[in-house]
């Protein structure tokens, strides 16, 4: 498809902000009929979510709290790229990290984008099965819970209201046309540092 009637062209650009994590941004855009307009957007590193299946069909979630939004949230365990990282390495280590739960076979599923209009990140989506638990190595400052849920427990959830979280539904959806079959996951054993074993 040619998609040139419907691109802009970036004509000029300024920093609004440049925090540790995230920085915002407001171009000046050439729209597609000449016309300029402005676009304000945030600039994320991008981040991993993973989607761990224990053995008896539950999967791992965690329950944490959301500054911006001021609640506590149900999640699947995820976290944002350092630079220059694999997606499947982060997995790994966030999994690690957080849950304490390592895999002994990763899937990559996909990826998202969480919010097109106004930030630029992406989220890579994996699967983790063969689940062994270890030690949580939580960040400084980085206090949740860790809790299982079987999938008809977690479609409760997404329906009533008490998961939000727009990855972890997206990431429902998943696992339930995984689970169906209607979806196939490409299935590697993997060792500790990323790679395929």
């Amino acid at each position: 498809m040619d998609d040139g009637h419907l691109k802009e062209e970036r004509v000029d650009g300024t920093l609004l902000f440049k925090g540790n994590f995230l920085e915002a941004r407001r171009d000046t855009v050439r729209m597609p009929d000449g016309h300029t307009a402005t676009r304000e957007y945030v600039v994320h590193p991008g981040a991993v979510v993973v989607i761990p299946m224990l053995d008896d069909g539950r999967v791992v979630l965690e329950r944490q709290y959301r500054y911006p939004v001021g609640h506590v949230m149900v999640e699947f365990p995820a976290g944002k790229l350092d630079a220059g990282e694999d997606p499947l390495f982060c997995g790994q280590r966030e999994l690690l990290e957080e849950t304490g739960y390592s895999a002994r076979e990763w899937a990559h599923a996909g990826a998202m984008h969480l919010a097109v209009a106004y930030s630029t990140e992406i989220i890579h989506v994996y699967f983790a099965r063969g689940l062994s638990l270890g030690e949580r190595q939580l960040d400084h400052g980085e206090f949740l819970d860790v809790i299982t849920a079987s999938v008809d427990e977690l479609l409760g959830w997404c329906r009533d209201g008490t998961v939000t979280d727009a990855k972890s539904l997206t990431c429902t959806l998943w696992l339930q046309n995984v689970l169906s079959g209607a979806w196939t996951l490409d299935w590697q054993e993997t060792a500790a540092n990323g790679r395929a074993g």
